[in-house]
């Protein structure tokens, strides 16, 4: 019997990925992690959504001291600072 072929995961292209900031109102450090968003999922064509930490009880409990937080599909990616580089090669652009 002959071994089961290895299949590649096919990697998804910057516009089938959902970035989402977890931040709140006031928060500068949000702030800055929004521009950030905006310009690399703006650059890439990326979809990205913005989460309010204190109308979520699931998500303060969750991420409440790393305020912003960034996901990519889902999976956490970066707290607090958000470096451009980083997340262009995680949408992979």
């Amino acid at each position: 019997m002959s071994p089961l072929p290895r299949l590649r995961s096919a990697r998804k292209s910057p516009a089938e990925r959902v970035v989402t900031l977890i931040g709140k109102p006031g928060c500068h450090l949000c702030d800055d992690a929004q521009a950030v968003v905006e310009q690399v999922c703006g650059e890439l064509g990326a979809r990205w959504e913005k989460k309010d930490i204190t109308e979520d009880p699931e998500l303060y409990r969750a991420y409440w001291e790393q305020i912003p937080v960034v996901l990519v599909d889902g999976e956490q990616h970066d707290f607090w600072r958000v470096d451009p580089a980083r997340l262009r090669k995680a949408l992979g652009g």
